[in-house]
């Protein structure tokens, strides 16, 4: 091996790049933390195109991408390369499509369970809120695996202690401040990104050396079976779970507008393909250049592939090693410190309602560190561990995003719920099938083989997830306008499941599927047009203030009030409220 650093000099990068973030965040923190919570949590309408086109990158950007896409060069080729690029750049552009709905439905909001809030009911939100937290917690793991790797390849020193120290020190200064920290550094990580890139191109460049020849010799160059599955596994994986991902709907409800956070997404997405693709390059120059590793020579589909970027380093001189060192550790914390953000604005947001001290919510996101350090360590493949992250969300987003429709204003909490538990019974009764074994469909569903397999396993996953989904949500759709058809002959009461909303009146009761005026004059219904972005914010205070929304605007009332102002109409018939049995309040 060309390349060496000793132990100390280790130790020392990589300390004192820990101890810099501490430093930055904690002065960056000081600076907001007299903010009111919301700042803490978010910065809704405040970030124009550039800042936020760095931040997307830099959430898209964690240490994890140095294992996975060399690791997927490695397994299928260039075509497999192209295909995991592609496929991780492309969905940047979902938020610059979905993102304007959502703010416009839900604009006091800042992340996606909060518009399922309002869309589905608190149930359905809660549910959502339990599997955003479990992927972020795998991304945690992820990047903790991430930078193990790094660290016992480059440097050959214990990783564990620089794990807890990673971890303890950016739960202190997201602690401080909050969302202002992460995107502050997330700006610092995304020009480590390119410094990385930069030193990395021109080292291949001068120590690398690679006989033309080779390329077409090693096969890399040929579509392969694999790749050819990567072709739908991988969009349909990272589309999805990216939905899941709090982080990118913080910094979508950052933009300024709606313009801002297309170029945003436009330029993260040029940005993220490029990158990411020389990143990916190094796998297969392992193999071109005939790397010998460990008295074994790197091969097409070696099962090593997972460290090939960290291979290639070593045959580099030893300040390329330590740069790469400090960059692959900047990744790694910048994009720790997002997870753990979001995960506190999610905690707090989803399950508290924002009433409780932050400081309650911090100590929850600390504890939660020890469980991801010791899965880390454990961990035996990141793109496993991104895999497992990724099969849920397919499971639950296809049903879930029916909702963005108009057309489907009927799709309830029912709906969303029993759609995605039907996708993962699908994976298992598909799995059991397949394998003709109740066990291994149990183990299909946090894909132990993960994509490498010679089997049409893990396709097949894919495949069943998103489809079982929208298989069974309708079909609990058909049970409970059944149920609801039936049970109005029986008591004579109006059928208002279908019942569809006026256009011109939109807001909380229709996307909470609340009943119509004109469906039952005995019902109340609050209706706002939600084209003023005025009105979202005041009712939410109100909620909040007055513990129930019904309670606050005094069901007592027998007039109606017209709040021209706002464009909002408050209906009140009765003294009782009156909800479809058939939704999850």
């Amino acid at each position: 091996m060309a390349g060496h650093i000793s132990h100390s000099a280790s130790n020392a990068i990589i300390y004192c790049v820990l101890c810099f973030f501490l430093v930055m965040g904690l002065v960056v923190g000081y600076i907001h933390m007299r903010q009111k919570k919301g700042g803490f949590l978010s910065a809704n309408n405040t970030r124009t195109a550039i800042p936020l086109a760095i931040n997307f990158v830099a959430s898209a950007m964690g240490a994890g991408v140095l294992n996975t896409y060399p690791d997927i060069a490695v397994r299928a080729g260039v075509e497999g390369l192209m295909v995991y690029t592609i496929s991780s750049a492309l969905p940047m552009m979902l938020f610059a499509w979905v993102g304007p709905i959502v703010r416009r439905e839900c604009p006091d909001g800042f992340v996606l369970t909060e518009w399922t809030r309002y869309r589905y009911g608190w149930l359905t939100s809660f549910y959502l809120s339990c599997l955003t937290i479990g992927t972020m917690y795998l991304y945690m793991v992820a990047e903790l695996s991430a930078v193990q790797a790094a660290i016992e390849t480059l440097a050959g020193v214990d990783a564990l202690p620089v794990l807890i120290v990673e971890a303890i020190f950016t739960s202190i200064y997201t602690a401080v401040g909050g969302f202002h920290t992460s995107f502050f550094t997330d700006n610092i990580q995304g020009g480590m990104v390119l410094i990385l890139l930069i030193i990395v191109c021109v080292g291949l460049g001068v120590y690398f050396h690679v006989d033309p020849s080779e390329p077409k010799k090693s096969g890399m160059l040929e579509p392969n079976l694999l790749a050819n599955k990567l072709i739908y596994i991988l969009p349909v994986a990272i589309a999805t779970n990216d939905c899941f991902l709090s982080g990118f709907w913080m910094r979508t409800f950052a933009s300024k507008n709606n313009r801002e956070l297309f170029w945003a997404c436009a330029i993260a997405t040029v940005l993220t393909l490029v990158i990411l693709t020389v990143l990916g390059l190094t796998g297969l120059l392992a193999v071109w250049a005939k790397m010998v590793v460990d008295g074994e020579q790197f091969v097409y589909g070696d099962e090593r592939s997972a460290n090939a970027f960290f291979y290639v380093l070593l045959e580099m001189p030893g300040w390329v090693i330590g740069f790469t060192i400090a960059f692959t550790l900047s990744l790694s914390v910048a994009a720790y410190d997002s997870n753990v953000s979001a995960m506190a604005s999610t905690i707090s947001n989803d399950f508290f309602r924002n009433k409780v001290p932050m400081v309650w919510v911090r100590l929850i996101v600390l504890c939660i560190n020890a469980p991801v350090i010791v899965v880390a360590i454990k961990a035996p493949n990141v793109l496993n561990i991104f895999l497992i992250a990724d099969l849920f969300s397919a499971a639950v987003i296809p049903i879930m995003f029916c909702g963005l429709s108009r057309k489907m204003y009927f799709i309830t909490g029912w709906e969303v719920i029993g759609g995605g538990f039907g996708g993962m019974i699908t994976v298992f009764i598909f799995g059991s099938i397949y394998f003709k074994n109740a066990h291994e469909g149990i183990k299909l569903l946090i894909l132990l083989q993960g994509l490498y397999g010679d089997d049409w396993s893990a396709f097949g996953a894919f495949v069943a997830a998103p489809v079982g989904s929208i298989l069974w949500g309708f079909g609990i759709l058909i049970i409970r306008l059944t149920v609801l058809k039936i049970y109005s002959m029986i008591s004579k009461k109006p059928f208002t499941a279908l019942d569809k909303p006026d256009p011109t009146q939109t807001g909380m009761s229709v996307l909470r599927d609340a009943p119509h005026v004109d469906a039952d004059t005995t019902s109340e219904s609050v209706v706002l047009d939600r084209k003023d972005p005025t009105i979202m914010p005041e009712l939410m205070e109100i909620h909040d203030e007055g513990g129930h929304l019904t309670d606050a605007f005094h069901l007592d009332l027998e007039n109606e009030f017209h709040l021209n102002d706002h464009h909002m109409h408050l209906h009140h018939r009765s003294h009782g409220a009156h909800h479809d049995p058939g939704v999850i309040p």
